[in-house]
């Protein structure tokens, strides 16, 4: 980890299995206007863990669509895909400290293990996206029982025991900050709302939630600008950086742009990239103005 830094550190990690569009265009300058705001540093990130989507022509369109958009960021670009030593020391932390568990059941099995419980008037619960909270019936099988289940390469998801993980700790918050007053709010963290998360499969080295984590503190980071979407995922965050021992960014989750039907733009959703408004004849002055940014320049924010 990273010594504290000097200056404030804001960073833009988009993942590079799509093309950009105007939600990500809304992040990036939201970042470099904060960053310039208060005299910090800027670095990008790409996120690239997931090798099947990630693909190097979308990596190389996001480094233009940001170099169109004026915005410069530090050298080098830290990628996960670099990073999976480093996942794998956590992973194994965790599991000295006895709060992760191999999870072998698929979702048709977690969708008919909720069935049962529901037919007899039962509520499960679910998380933030609408996911059902995972049954958990390995989470008490010995280390033997676990070794033989993977020994006979059976799918499986590492999953952290969410109840372990949180016996003890004192309530958990993290600081929501303002970038126009500079005032900070305590926001009360709940990650038990997201049962036993994720945190690596099989053949993926790290879920979002713990790789973000851990790139976030490795990098220095001080101020994470990011969509209201992920704001409920900081609960998690917060929990890894507590047992892991890391330190706590300040964070600002920004509004989202959305489409003429007041949907989020979505990668998956076949929202206009970027380079699409380039072709059609738009300008980096023009997106900026229709974000609400000034062209090439950015205000005071504190």
């Amino acid at each position: 980890m990273n010594r504290a830094p000097e200056k404030p550190v804001f960073r833009f990690a988009p993942s590079p299995n799509g093309y950009l569009h105007l939600g990500h265009a809304y992040s990036a300058l939201l970042n470099e206007h904060a960053a310039k705001a208060v005299g910090g540093r800027l670095l990008l990130r790409m996120e690239d863990i997931d090798y099947t989507r990630a693909r190097p022509e979308f990596t190389d369109a996001i480094f233009d669509d940001l170099a169109w958009l004026g915005i410069a960021f530090e050298q080098p670009v830290l990628c996960q895909s670099h990073r999976f030593p480093a996942y794998a020391g956590a992973l194994a932390a965790l599991d000295r400290l006895g709060l992760l568990y191999p999870a072998f059941l698929s979702r048709s099995e977690i969708r008919g293990a909720i069935s049962d419980k529901e037919k007899t008037g039962h509520v499960w619960p679910r998380d933030p996206d609408g996911a059902p909270h995972y049954p958990g019936l390995e989470r008490d099988w010995s280390r033997q029982m676990r070794a033989e289940r993977i020994a006979t390469g059976a799918p499986y998801a590492l999953r952290l025991d969410m109840r372990r993980a949180l016996a003890g700790l004192e309530p958990l918050a993290w600081q929501e900050l303002d970038l126009e007053t500079g005032e900070t709010t305590r926001v009360s963290a709940h990650p038990s709302g997201w049962g036993d998360v994720i945190l690596a499969r099989k053949d993926v080295p790290a879920s979002y939630h713990l790789a973000v984590t851990l790139d976030d503190a490795y990098q220095g980071v001080t101020h994470v600008v990011r969509g209201a979407d992920l704001e409920a995922a900081t609960s998690v965050h917060r929990l890894l950086q507590v047992l892991l021992g890391l330190p706590a960014p300040l964070y600002h989750h920004h509004r989202l742009i959305l489409d003429k039907e007041g949907r989020k733009l979505a990668k998956s959703a076949g929202s206009t990239a970027l380079g699409d408004l380039r072709e059609a004849g738009a300008t980096p002055e023009e997106i900026r103005r229709s974000l609400g940014f000034a062209p090439r320049a950015a205000a005071s924010v504190a």
